[in-house]
């Protein structure tokens, strides 16, 4: 996107606005209002920071999904001029709508995969920082996608790097993918000592600033997994040439190597800003404020492999995608359901991988071919493992 090519603004609808991905996706379109424009935002019930985002970046549209947070929002937004909308359906109306340039979704879990299909189904732009669609049901979005010409852009810090990484290769062979992980709250752990690991200490990633449920998948493992399944469909890469390394540091991104032996890193400070932006600017690179990699001030990059035995979200991760069908959405929704009972306290660190292993087991079906088909399957892993723990609401 050019001046040229566009003389208004990229009109960008954010799903999940009042996460950690979409506030800082208002931030910096904030930066280039000649460039970019909010036209929605959306989010599920945190009513007090979705009307304070609005009042301040004056979209269009404010879409809450909960019926119970509709009202706090529409008589807050009385008096501004902007519509508000209530629930799923709503949603996927506003994804719909020609006035949008792109859709940022960034919404967490399987509830970001019906707007993105319907996104992707009428030929808009999707920005994807929600990985659970693509583990989900990554053939049947990118399939759509790909009949409709709608670009899908990654939003995740791995996945804009290796996009990247790629840019002016496109007729070059890809030998390996390697997407670096920085090993979560718990690297070098043994599995002795997660025996007795808290809530609070999982939350404490060392290098990035995450939602909570994103910040468990990364002391497990399970985010590179997730990531591993999303490369696959985002790159149209085996997943023998998809390769998770350990990284400490955070600053290199991702990597790919090609067939001659060449290697390309993406590199930068642990700022998600640098690669929202850049999803939502594609092709162009706009200027971001912020604080720059210091060579001189990085005294290592080290790298090590993952410690699939301790961690075996990543194995069970590949396993699933590997076997294909429905597994990797049974993956996800044993995922959703074991974070979910950890977050509540109901299960201990450990039982997670267990959790899921069994739930990979017990579920046996055919691949599902709609969304529908995708959600009733994602519905019937969680309906199980709540029981199991009393609980039947996720």
């Amino acid at each position: 996107m050019t001046h040229e090519e566009k003389s208004s603004p990229r009109k960008i609808a954010i799903l999940g606005s009042t996460g950690s991905i979409g506030s800082q996706a208002l931030e910096v379109i904030s930066l280039h209002p000649d460039i970019l424009q909010v036209e929605v935002i959306a989010a599920n019930s945190n009513a007090e920071l979705l009307i304070e985002q609005a009042k301040k970046y004056q979209p269009n549209i404010v879409v809450v999904i909960q019926e119970s947070a509709y009202k706090t929002v529409k008589e807050a937004l009385i008096a501004e001029d902007i519509k508000v909308f209530c629930g799923e359906e709503a949603l996927c109306n506003v994804c719909e709508m020609d006035c949008i340039d792109m859709v940022l979704s960034s919404i967490v879990g399987v509830a970001g995969l019906r707007p993105a299909y319907t996104t992707v189904s009428c030929g808009t732009p999707l920005a994807i920082a929600n990985k659970e669609t693509l583990v989900v049901a990554g053939e049947l979005i990118m399939e759509t996608a790909k009949q409709n010409n709608a670009p899908v852009l990654p939003v995740d810090s791995e996945h804009s790097a290796i996009f990247q990484c790629l840019a002016g290769e496109h007729y070059n062979p890809i030998e390996k993918i390697l997407i670096t992980a920085s090993g979560g709250a718990f690297r070098g752990y043994s599995k002795k000592q997660l025996q007795t690991v808290t809530l609070n200490d999982a939350l404490k990633h060392p290098n990035w600033n995450m939602g909570p449920k994103v910040t468990i998948d990364s002391a497990t493992l399970m985010n590179k997994g997730l990531e591993v399944i999303e490369a696959k469909w985002l790159f149209n890469t085996p997943l023998d040439k998809i390769e998770v390394v350990v990284h400490p540091q955070s600053i290199i991104h991702s990597m790919v190597q090609f067939t001659d032996g060449s290697v390309k890193a993406q590199l930068g400070i642990p700022d998600m800003r640098l690669p929202i932006l850049y999803a939502l600017s594609y092709p162009i690179r706009l200027s971001l404020p912020y604080q720059r990699l210091d060579f001189q001030q990085i005294s290592q990059l080290t790298f090590e492999k993952p410690d699939t035995e301790t961690f075996r979200c990543l194995s069970l991760a590949y396993y699933a995608a590997k076997e294909g069908g429905g597994k990797p959405c049974i993956l996800n929704a044993a995922n959703e359901a074991a974070v979910s009972l950890f977050m509540q306290q109901k299960i201990q660190f450990v039982e997670i991988p267990q959790i899921i292993e069994n739930a990979l087991a017990y579920f046996s079906v055919q691949k599902p071919t709609s969304i529908d088909e995708y959600l009733a399957l994602d519905k019937d892993v969680k309906d199980v493992i709540f029981k199991k723990y009393e609980r039947t609401c996720y």
